[in-house]
């Protein structure tokens, strides 16, 4: 096994949604599938289809476009094999971002199925606790 397994296997599965999570929104996508993902992979976004390529082209191309994407884990909650993960998301500095929240199934310490979803931040809203 080699060393960068072995980290990454002493990590919980809430700390591997977000290593999986931050490695793409720096641009690393291939390295967040080579690391996270299961052989049987599949996700639910409406937008590709379900397969671990599509998704990864799809993030590669989005990164490409956005080199510079933040990513701000709000809040991780774990559930056995089930992570969910609150997220303020910006494309590039300039861009409000959106809440998006990414739930994760697990199995064998693998990501084997991915959800996401996502709501963009308001530039003004009536509700004073703001969004996160």
């Amino acid at each position: 096994m080699s060393t960068e397994q072995q980290s990454t296997s002493n990590l919980s599965l809430k700390e591997k949604a977000v290593s999986f999570l931050q490695l793409v929104a720096s641009g690393q996508v291939l390295e967040a599938y080579k690391r996270y993902i299961s052989p049987d992979f599949s996700h639910h976004n409406p937008y590709f289809r379900g397969d671990a390529e599509s998704l990864m082209l799809a993030m590669e191309e989005n990164a490409k476009q956005n080199p510079d994407k933040k990513l701000d884990v709000k809040l991780a909650i774990q559930e056995n094999e089930t992570v969910a993960v609150h997220s303020h998301v910006k494309q590039n500095p300039e861009d409000l971002g959106g809440a998006v929240v990414h739930i994760f199934r697990f199995q064998d310490g693998k990501i084997a199925e991915l959800w996401d979803v996502g709501q963009p931040i308001p530039e003004e809203s009536p509700n004073e606790n703001g969004i996160f």
